[in-house]
C-alpha cells in the first residue's frame, strides 16, 4: 500500500529551526511527484490546520501563519521537505504529511488547502517549541 512516513520533529526552543521529511513509498516515484504533497498540523484542542503545499510544477502555497517562516520543497520524486525557521510556541502541533491523488500540472490555492484534497496521509511527527 502507499504509505507516507515523517521524520525530524522534536523538541526546540523558541527562535530555533527544524526540518521535517516526508518519505513516500509503495509505488512508483512518479505517484508522488504527479500529486500535490500538503503539509497539515494538529494542536493540541484544535482542528486539523493546513500548513504548506506544492504543487506538479513545483510552486508553493502557504498559510499565513507560517509565511516567510516554513519552506516546502521537493527533494527527490518521494520525498518532501518542510524547513521549519523562527518557530514560535504556537507552532507546537502534531505535523501531519498528505498526498492528493494524480493532478495537473497546476494546482490552486483552494485545491490544496483543502483537506478533501487528500487521498493518503501520515501518522505524523511532533514538533514541539518550547518558550
Amino acid at each position: 500500500q502507499v504509505q507516507l512516513v515523517e521524520s525530524g520533529g522534536g523538541l526546540v526552543q523558541a527562535g530555533g529551526s527544524l526540518r521535517l521529511s516526508c518519505v513516500g513509498s509503495g509505488a512508483s516515484g512518479r505517484t508522488f511527484s504527479e500529486a500535490c504533497m500538503g503539509w497539515f498540523r494538529e494542536a493540541p484542542g484544535k482542528e486539523r490546520e493546513f500548513v504548506a503545499a506544492i504543487d506538479r510544477s513545483g510552486g508553493s502555497y502557504y498559510a499565513d501563519s507560517v509565511k516567510g517562516r516554513f519552506a516546502i520543497s521537493r527533494d527527490n520524486a518521494n520525498t518532501v521537505s518542510l524547513q521549519m525557521n523562527s518557530l514560535k510556541p504556537d507552532d507546537t502541533a502534531v505535523y501531519i504529511c498528505a498526498k492528493t491523488p494524480r493532478t495537473a500540472f497546476y494546482a490552486t490555492r483552494r485545491y490544496v488547502e483543502a483537506q478533501t484534497s487528500y487521498e493518503i496521509w501520515g501518522q505524523g511527527t511532533q514538533v514541539t517549541v518550547s518558550s
